[in-house]
């Protein structure tokens, strides 16, 4: 794996700063004010404004989150370049050889950024977050494992209670990007949908975490910030999108997205490889490529001076009781077999010892 040159990772950096400067421009009218707002014993960050004599205010960010809480403090200072941000896509694009995502996957991410979805804390996962690590960790990525025809988003269930916002309806979002865009109703509740699909047969789902076996019981989670859309409750979920970081997705001027923590995805991957049902051909596949990604992305942390991090993440899940331990050494069996004991074994012991572990209590 190559690293990118100091100079596109600074360029990376200055795209990510003016991309979220140009969401809250997008975001937010000049004519209204932030405050801060206790909810539930949290403070929030909201935009006030006045219509019609009536007071509205739209979830804006966490008090305590430092980025947000720069971009409050200097709001009448925010300016949005795009041309400038088309700039620095296209020159990381063409020389760093960073990853654009396909056309149809960059307008549905943007129109859904436009509609709020990530400003009411959405987290995009699945192989389309996976190509934003390339500039988080400063790599290049192997093509073959960037291509994708979805676009899977993760919700956290207590966040869209807490903020009492919403973003529109989400099939006119969809809509507005393909017309042929339709809800494909739940299997377990024809009323709701979690997926959407054209008539190309490209998809956009929406995941919940599902805590618990029998929590959902085949039924969709109703998420009243979702525009009228469900989610899918999925286990082991509620891991991975603990504590998102920001990235850039490379389409048009730059999307700022929130995507799990490379250290987290990593860890998750391993342990959905070693959940996929062997009987199903689709599976088989799919096991493969959650281990490639997994080595793939042991490998850029480590090169990025990150193992401790990555240490961090494999002590917590292991924490989390007999199923996730047993699940982690069956993964780490499985990648030794794909890949050789050097591709993710090595690694993840290395990792332990340097987040301060002693790598002989885990039985890996």
């Amino acid at each position: 794996m190559r690293r990118i040159d100091v100079q596109f990772s600074t360029l990376y950096a200055e795209l990510a700063e003016r991309s979220l400067d140009g969401q809250f421009v997008t975001d937010f009218d000049p004519d209204g004010r932030f405050e801060a707002i206790t909810v539930k014993g949290r403070r929030y960050w909201y935009f006030v404004t006045s219509a019609a004599g009536q007071r509205q205010r739209r979830y804006a960010g966490p008090a305590d989150d430092p980025e947000i809480a720069a971009r409050v403090e200097d709001f009448s200072r925010v300016r949005d370049d795009r041309r400038l941000r088309r700039k620095l896509v296209a020159t990381l694009v063409r020389e760093a050889y960073l990853p654009r995502p396909v056309r149809e996957t960059g307008e549905v991410v943007q129109a859904l950024a436009d509609a709020g979805f990530f400003r009411l804390r959405g987290v995009l996962v699945g192989t389309v977050a996976f190509q934003c690590y390339a500039g988080l960790l400063g790599c290049r990525l192997p093509s073959s494992m960037l291509q994708t025809s979805d676009a899977d988003r993760a919700r956290v269930h207590a966040i869209s209670i807490a903020v009492e916002d919403t973003i529109p309806p989400v099939l006119d979002v969809l809509r507005a990007v393909d017309p042929t865009f339709r809800a494909i109703p739940h299997r377990g509740d024809a009323i709701r949908a979690t997926r959407f699909e054209t008539r190309t047969g490209y998809r956009v789902e929406f995941l919940t975490p599902n805590r618990a076996a029998d929590e959902h019981a085949g039924r969709p989670a109703t998420r009243p910030a979702l525009g009228g859309a469900a989610a899918e409750p999925l286990r082991y979920l509620d891991f991975l999108i603990d504590q998102p970081v920001r990235a850039v997705m490379l389409h048009g001027p730059g999307i700022p997205v929130s995507i799990p923590a490379p250290e987290r995805y990593a860890v998750h991957k391993l342990i959905v490889a070693a959940c996929r049902d062997q009987r199903v051909a689709a599976s088989v596949a799919k096991r493969q490529k959650d281990l490639r990604q997994a080595a793939t992305l042991i490998e850029a942390l480590v090169l990025d001076g990150r193992s401790a991090d990555l240490g961090d993440a494999l002590h917590e899940a292991w924490s989390r009781g007999p199923t996730w331990r047993a699940t982690l050494k069956a993964a780490v069996t499985l990648s030794v077999e794909t890949a050789g004991a050097a591709a993710v074994r090595d690694p993840l012991r290395q990792a332990l010892a340097t987040s301060g572990e002693a790598p002989d209590d885990y039985d890996l």
